[in-house]
């Protein structure tokens, strides 16, 4: 039997929909569940749990949200070791679980969270026992985490049939959220985990944006500007290349934010999920989102307050990606990933897709259903 370690970090996440960009912090978690938030990270657990199903895999796990109940609803009888407050949990819980299941001779260590929890496992446990992360923070810039819930399920499942897989140091980044809510990324590098490494399946370390595509960006926003119709609301996501269209426009912008735009007026900033969907309704709308450098990323990573539903509302030909060439190139062949939370959307958006690329220029670019 291969013996599966599990830990998910009930709060990861959390901040996202509600647009508080990270979940780091009881205070944050705190205002993110006042604003209506729903913790997301169990349910993305799940996902990954559900490919190896049928797979002889015995999993050893910490009690109750930290990975014991949703164990049991993916169909595993857990061996479930340790003891929480159930409903307060905090990073001792996932540094004390991480070195109680790795004391316990676990084969992988899979965990569900973000960058903050990438660090509390690397704090206890550094590169000495095999990690792999399921994607469930609001930032993600480790090279820990596989691309997509499901992901991480095909890779676990990949080590329990005995397939070869390398394994490797990838590295763990996490970032200020106090700077983040302002607009400025501090990334800082923490340390290494050992990661097996399938390079369709893996994340890659987010990679800036380079100061020599200045005038690509002006390009591309030049295009999306002259596009953009009379009467329709148009859903502006993150990243500096929707940046660019909103310096384009003369109007503020709300970086690691979203923001609403109507016949060249700001509508609404920094909006969360709940008020995108209430803004948007019985409205024509279109929605213009960027890919994050490195990784490929359109939905899912940073922009959580784009939820499945109004991604629905929108629909797949209302979606405007942007990109320069060289962003592209970066992936070296990599398609461009969804992970909305809601596998079926995510299958719905895969295929060609047309991405803008300069001024009256774009390519056909494929997205991933993984």
């Amino acid at each position: 039997m291969f013996r599966l370690g599990l830990i998910v970090n009930p709060l990861a996440g959390v901040g996202g929909s509600v647009a508080l960009k990270g979940s780091d912090g009881a205070e944050t978690a705190r205002r993110a569940l006042e604003l209506g938030a729903e913790p997301r990270a169990a349910q993305r657990a799940l996902q990954a749990l559900e490919v190896l199903r049928g797979l002889p895999v015995e999993v050893l796990t910490w009690p109750a949200e930290m990975g014991e109940n949703i164990a049991r609803e993916a169909g595993f009888a857990p061996q479930v070791l340790g003891a929480i407050d159930p409903g307060h949990t905090g990073p001792e819980d996932t540094e004390r679980a991480a070195r109680e299941l790795t004391a316990a001779g676990v084969d992988l260590l899979l965990f569900a969270g973000g960058d903050g929890t990438a660090r509390n496992i690397c704090d206890v446990l550094g590169d000495r026992q095999p990690v792999l992360g399921i994607p469930a923070g609001v930032k993600i810039h480790s090279g820990v985490y596989a691309v997509t819930p499901r992901a991480a399920g095909e890779i676990v499942a990949m080590l329990v049939r005995g397939e070869l897989v390398t394994l490797g140091d990838q590295e763990v980044r996490d970032i200020d959220e106090e700077q983040f809510r302002q607009g400025r990324v501090r990334a800082r590098y923490y340390g290494e985990l050992l990661v097996p490494q399938e390079h369709r399946y893996l994340q890659h370390v987010k990679n800036g944006a380079r100061e020599s595509e200045e005038l690509v960006l002006a390009d591309i926003a030049a295009d999306v500007v002259e596009s953009m119709e009379p009467g329709v609301l148009y859903v502006m996501g993150s990243g500096t290349t929707v940046q660019a269209v909103m310096d384009e426009l003369g109007l503020p912008n709300t970086l690691l934010g979203v923001d609403l735009v109507e016949d060249g007026r700001l509508v609404a900033s920094d909006c969360t999920a709940a008020q995108l969907l209430a803004l948007t309704q019985d409205r024509d709308v279109r929605l213009v989102i960027t890919v994050i450098g490195g990784q490929g990323h359109i939905l899912g990573r940073g922009n959580q307050q784009l939820s499945p539903e109004l991604v629905r509302r929108i629909g797949r030909d209302r979606i405007q990606v942007l990109a320069t060439k060289t962003k592209l190139k970066e992936l070296d062949g990599r398609p461009l990933i969804v992970d909305s939370g809601d596998q079926a959307l995510d299958r719905a958006l895969a295929g060609l897709i047309r991405v803008t690329t300069g001024y009256h220029d774009a390519v056909l670019y494929r997205v991933a259903d993984i």
